[in-house]
C-alpha cells in the first residue's frame, strides 16, 4: 500500500510544501517517484488480525430463512472489511429475551475483538448501551451495519416492539389457558 504525497501531509497534519521539503531532505522512508510523477511513500504492512464474531438472530422459527439471509449478508460485511471470522452465531429467540443462551456464551469468550450485527434490535431491543461499554472495558467493540440516523424511529421501533411482545405473551397465555381448559373438557 501506498501514500501520495498529498495523503502523507494530511496523516502528519501539516502542509504539502512541508511534506514536499522533508522528501526533498530525506527525512521520509521509503519514498519513490511513480511513472506518473507522484511521490509515492510506502506503507509498512502492519500484522495485525481483526478477530470477529458475527452474530444474527430472528425472534421466532417462522423467520428462519431470514436468520439464513441474515447471517450471509453479515458475513459479507465482515469478510468485505478484513476481518477473521472466529464465531458465526444464529439464534431465534426474542430480542427482550435476556436469557439467551448463544448470546451469553459469546459474551463470555475471549478471543475476538469486534461484535458485528446488522442492526441494534438483533442485540438487544433495550440496553444496548450497555452492552456496548461493558465490551468497550474489555477492549472489545460492536459493528452496527444498519444504524438508524433517526432517534424517532429507533424509539418508535423500540415502542411497538414493547407492544408486540406483550400482546404475544397476553395472547399467548390466553391460548395456553384454552388449551388446558379442552383438555379438562375432553378428559371429563
Amino acid at each position: 500500500m501506498y501514500y501520495k504525497l498529498s495523503d502523507y501531509a494530511k496523516k502528519f497534519n501539516v502542509t504539502y510544501r512541508t511534506a514536499w521539503n522533508r522528501y526533498k531532505a530525506g527525512k521520509i522512508d521509503n519514498c519513490f517517484v511513480d511513472e506518473t510523477g507522484h511521490v509515492c511513500i510506502k506503507v509498512p504492512e502492519l500484522v495485525t488480525t481483526k478477530k470477529a464474531a458475527i452474530y444474527a438472530r430472528v425472534s421466532n422459527a417462522d423467520r428462519k430463512d431470514n436468520l439464513e439471509r441474515q447471517s450471509q449478508r453479515l458475513l459479507n460485511y465482515t469478510i468485505s472489511n478484513g476481518y477473521d471470522i472466529v464465531y458465526n452465531i444464529k439464534e431465534i429467540g426474542s430480542g427482550l429475551n435476556d436469557n439467551r443462551p448463544k448470546l451469553i456464551k459469546l459474551l463470555k469468550q475471549n478471543d475476538w475483538d469486534t461484535l458485528i450485527v446488522e442492526n441494534k434490535d438483533r442485540l438487544t431491543r433495550f440496553g444496548f448501551n450497555y452492552i456496548e461499554t461493558l465490551l468497550n472495558i474489555n477492549d472489545k467493540k460492536i459493528i452496527v451495519v444498519n444504524k438508524t440516523e433517526d432517534d424517532k424511529t429507533d424509539l418508535i421501533q423500540d415502542l411497538v416492539s414493547i407492544i408486540y411482545s406483550f400482546s404475544a405473551r397476553m395472547y399467548g397465555l390466553r391460548k395456553k389457558k384454552n388449551k388446558e381448559d379442552i383438555i379438562k373438557f375432553l378428559e371429563n
